[in-house]
């Protein structure tokens, strides 16, 4: 029976109640269609919670993804500049390899050619050997000869004859060998002269002119040189006793002039009199005070600027008196250049070349600051500066490579490195380029009156002009008295006593002009 027949057989029915059921009925289609709203309620909520919750999760894989991307591209760029930076040390690497192996191939050449001159000079001499053998062979079979025909002579007069024809055939060869001796002495001679004073000069004192060896103190008014000189001249003798310099004072208006060879001196006077001046009490006792004060100060600038040229340098372990002395050459020059910045050059120089050349760069520059130190050290030691800088050096415990290239740097002993002649050619870099070392207004006027008054000098010459700064010196000549091949002579002439009776920096050209100039005037 179906539920429609049952539904049916009730309602026909006439002893059923119809209410409750009717209720029940519709009270459960009510809940069927609540059950049925919330679940499709629920249904659609957990649908939107999961959508919701597949859109975080996307979300949070697509960020995650983009973080693994973004770690993945920082280690490829830190992986690509790995490689960078290798390819860069590996092409550094093959460059100075390849640098090594021309160096060498230089090297290799060049030894290859001094084995080929070797090889012609000994082959040379073996064919002057066998030529003097097949001579002296020659000379034998002729002596036995001539001996074989006196040999009704006693030995004593064989020996004599023999004595006189030796004589005879050898008198030019030693006559020329005398003179080649003689001169060969008398040049090394000179040379061993020039050496000597070139090096006292350096040593002793630099370049004697007013600019270097003397400094002006300007004084308040007149009256302070009284005070100065004091009662019969106390106070100057004090000061001059104290200092070890000379104090001029003439009639040049407020001024004094402290003289002295010894630059350090000069400046602990100079010092002394400022404050003795400011402070207007001057006599011997307090003339000693401030120049022991003066002294005290001196030592410490000197030490600071010996600090300052070794942390310019960034030098280590150099002995305290090393520092001391290199102070001291603030205050000298040479060639009105300052050897303090010319030893801190030096430095710089012999650095720069020696990592060329691939030697220690360390080793080059401390030799080559040190190298002028002798110059620091108190004038009554006797030697050259640079063998006195050497021993002074040596003396505080540095390297005999540095030693020796100090004692070196003017080929005074013999150069045991090649670090000493790395050195000579920083030195003389320095002290050759241009702007490097300048000379006073009198001196450079009188270089060019001489240079132009030796060209006058000479027969023929009409006018002289010294230019470019003594570098070139024009000459004309009279055309009616010099001819065009008079005029070349005179231009080799002049080279020659240029070369020979002058000094000059550089080189100076020569130009020799012969011109002739025929005007008319027509009217």
């Amino acid at each position: 029976m179906s539920a429609a027949d049952f539904a049916f057989l009730i309602a026909e029915s006439d002893l059923v109640d119809w209410s409750l059921p009717v209720a029940l009925v519709v009270g459960g289609g009510i809940g069927f269609l609540v059950v049925w709203a919330i679940t499709r309620y629920m249904r659609r909520a957990a649908h939107e919670q999961a959508a919701e919750l597949v859109e975080v999760a996307r979300r949070e894989a697509a960020v995650a993804a983009e973080e693994v991307r973004q770690k993945a591209e920082a280690e490829i760029q830190e992986k690509r500049a790995e490689l960078n930076r290798e390819y860069d040390r590996r092409e550094i690497e093959s460059d100075v390899r390849l640098r090594e192996i021309r160096a060498h191939e230089e090297s290799l050449a060049l030894l290859d050619y001094q084995l080929e001159q070797r090889q012609e000079r000994l082959n040379r001499e073996s064919a002057a050997v066998k030529q003097a053998r097949d001579a002296m062979r020659a000379l034998s079979k002729s002596v036995r000869k001539r001996l074989e025909g006196v040999s009704q002579l006693d030995a004593e007069e064989v020996r004599k004859q023999l004595r006189e024809e030796v004589q005879l055939e050898c008198q030019d060869e030693i006559r020329a060998l005398r003179r080649a001796t003689l001169e060969k002495s008398e040049q090394e001679l000179q040379n061993e002269a020039r050496r000597i004073l070139i090096s006292s000069m350096q040593r002793i004192a630099s370049k004697p002119n007013n600019d270097l060896t003397a400094t002006i103190i300007q004084l308040p008014s007149e009256d302070m040189k009284g005070r100065i000189i004091g009662r019969e001249g106390r106070n100057i003798k004090s000061f001059e006793l104290a200092t070890g310099v000379t104090l001029m004072i003439d009639e040049s208006p407020q001024m004094v002039l402290l003289s002295s060879f010894d630059p350090v001196r000069r400046e602990v006077a100079r010092t002394a009199l400022d404050a003795l001046i400011k402070d207007g009490r001057i006599h011997p006792a307090s003339i000693e005070e401030f120049v022991k004060r003066a002294q005290d100060d001196i030592e410490l600038v000197t030490t600071q600027a010996g600090e300052d040229a070794v942390a310019k340098l960034n030098i280590n372990g150099l002995h305290p008196e090393i520092i001391k002395s290199l102070g001291r050459l603030r205050y000298r020059f040479s060639y009105n250049q300052n050897v303090l910045d010319h030893s801190v050059e030096t430095g710089f120089l012999a650095s720069i070349i020696a990592s060329e050349v691939g030697l220690d760069p360390n080793i080059a520059k401390r030799a080559g600051l040190l190298h002028d130190i002798g110059k620091g050290i108190p004038g009554e030691l006797e030697g050259s500066h640079a063998m006195i800088g050497a021993e002074f050096i040596k003396r505080y415990g540095e390297t005999p490579i540095v030693v020796n290239a100090v004692a070196a740097h003017h080929e005074e002993v013999k150069p045991e490195t090649v670090y000493a002649g790395l050195l000579i050619l920083a030195d003389t870099i320095s002290a050759v380029r241009p702007g490097a070392r300048a000379e006073s207004m009198t001196s450079y006027i009188q270089r060019l009156g001489r240079l132009e008054k030796l060209a006058l000098s000479l027969d023929g010459v009409q006018q002289a002009f010294a230019i470019q700064a003594g570098r070139e010196i024009r000459v004309v000549v009279s055309p009616g008295k010099v001819t065009d091949d008079r005029a070349r002579d005179i231009a080799k002439e002049l080279r020659a006593r240029i070369e020979s009776e002058l000094q000059y920096p550089s080189t100076i050209k020569i130009t020799v002009i012969r011109e002739s100039r025929f005007t008319e005037t027509a009217t």
